[in-house]
């Protein structure tokens, strides 16, 4: 692996910068990699488009800047409206189900994935911990990072007390993502 571009967008108080930052976490302290943030807002904090980049690269990155980003996340429609023209062509773009349409057309684009995360979070009884069922199909579906490495940042980075919830939520995105993985590979098999 060089040098991979992620963009994670939504709106302020969806857990948006708190995922780049596991990201870049699990990367530099847990992966044995270097990583890079760098958060957008917009004037408002909470309900206004957020965005936050991170670089993982298994070489110093000497430039903390997405040019085009190879993984983008949206989570909000008005994100992946402001931000998906930007990802590569073949780019990996995981969206949240139901907060996110994304027509045929663009969608083919893209190695498109979708996770009910907000179904998810509310049924293990907290919306808040959307973000993180995001986290954990990002972390299968991508495999850039170890999945006791995004783990270890979560425990890390979360509030005290919420750890169980969180790694819960985790969890479930991740089983997502396998499952989404599989499809992919039957799918393919189908048509060999």
């Amino acid at each position: 692996m060089a040098r991979t571009e992620i963009r994670v967008a939504g709106f302020g108080g969806q857990g948006v910068i708190l995922s780049g930052y596991i990201f870049g976490k699990a990367a530099s302290l847990f992966d044995e990699k270097f990583a890079t943030l760098i958060q957008s807002f917009g004037p408002e904090a909470r309900g206004s488009a957020c965005s936050a980049q991170v670089i993982v690269s298994d070489e110093l990155i000497d430039y903390p800047y997405i040019r085009k980003p190879d993984i983008m996340v949206a989570i909000s429609q008005e994100a992946f409206s402001k931000y998906s023209y930007d990802l590569k062509p073949n780019g990996i773009l995981i969206t949240e189900e139901n907060m996110v349409t994304v027509s045929g057309d663009i969608a083919s684009m893209y190695d498109h994935y979708t996770v009910p995360a907000t179904r998810i979070a509310d049924q293990l009884g907290r919306r808040i911990v959307m973000n993180m069922v995001v986290v954990g199909c990002f972390t299968a579906v991508t495999g850039l990072l170890k999945k006791d490495a995004v783990m270890k940042a979560i425990e890390d980075s979360i509030p005290k007390g919420t750890e169980e919830l969180n790694l819960k939520a985790f969890e479930k995105g991740y089983e997502h993502g396998l499952e989404l993985i599989k499809q992919r590979k039957e799918q393919v098999e189908e048509k060999a």
